[in-house]
């Protein structure tokens, strides 16, 4: 099948400054989702860890309008209290962040869930779990006029996905969490929501052991015969960082050629 053409631009966010976490390169989900934003019309803040990440993200972005590219280390508190300085210092409101994190020791992706060590366990958690409340609290004082928080998650999350181990139990503990701030933060009308996205090439979803079977058993059994697209998903947080989005909170938006729906899972 052909890749599917991205969406014409909208300009749905033009005018809106959004704050982009997670772009490890032009694989990432971070990206296309960062591109989308561009696209149609958003003023950019992206985050890096480390300077080779740095200068690989100022190459992938030039095109982009990008109002600054900050050092963020979401483990370090120190880290997100600089973030949130200076994002205040650029001006005007933030309207949008994207939490595209997690990680867990590739060890702990390939053993059986029963043998994760306290220590892998943890680490997923907080690079996974608990950053998204840290990001939270870092830039829902910089929404004044209402905000949207939107992270990504996946099915491994509430069924048992082979190898996806350690992680699905993150992204279940994440996905907890998008709901709770989402009323702890809803007074403020800042949205939370999460897009489980199908599964997709990139270079964290090659962690898990034997992925290439998940893409290869996806187009037999979900009901769209196909794999999801980064375009597909960066098209959804478009819609949840609009004013399109405004009446959406604590979802989990399930952009994956709908295999959730299915008896099976891949």
């Amino acid at each position: 099948m052909n890749k599917l053409l991205q969406s014409r631009p909208t300009g749905l966010l033009a005018g809106k400054t959004a704050l982009v976490l997670g772009i490890a390169n032009k694989w990432s989900l971070a990206y296309a989702i960062a591109e989308g934003f561009a696209r149609n019309g958003a003023r950019l803040v992206l985050t890096y860890l480390g300077e080779k990440q740095k200068e690989s993200i100022e190459e992938l972005s030039k095109p982009w309008n990008v109002a600054a590219l900050l050092p963020c280390d979401v483990t370090k508190d120190e880290d997100l209290s600089a973030l949130a300085e200076a994002l205040a210092k650029l001006g005007g409101p933030v309207h949008a962040a994207v939490h595209s994190l997690a990680f867990a020791n590739r060890e702990d992706l390939a053993r059986p869930f029963l043998e994760t060590s306290r220590a892998g366990f943890l680490l997923a958690q907080d690079v996974s779990a608990y950053s998204l409340v840290a990001v939270a609290r870092a830039t829902a004082p910089l929404m004044i006029e209402g905000g949207s928080l939107t992270t990504l998650t996946y099915l491994g999350s509430a069924r048992v996905v082979p190898n996806y181990n350690v992680m699905g139990v993150a992204k279940a503990s994440l996905e907890a969490a998008v709901r709770y701030l989402a009323h702890d933060l809803g007074p403020r009308q800042i949205r939370v929501n999460a897009i489980s996205a199908g599964p997709v090439k990139t270079a964290s979803a090659r962690a898990v052991k034997d992925f290439s079977s998940i893409l290869e058993a996806v187009p037999k059994c979900a009901p769209l015969r196909r794999n999801t697209e980064p375009a597909e998903v960066a098209d959804a947080a478009v819609f949840l960082a609009s004013d399109l989005g405004r009446g959406l909170t604590g979802n989990i938006l399930f952009v994956d050629a709908g295999m959730h729906v299915m008896g099976h899972s891949a």
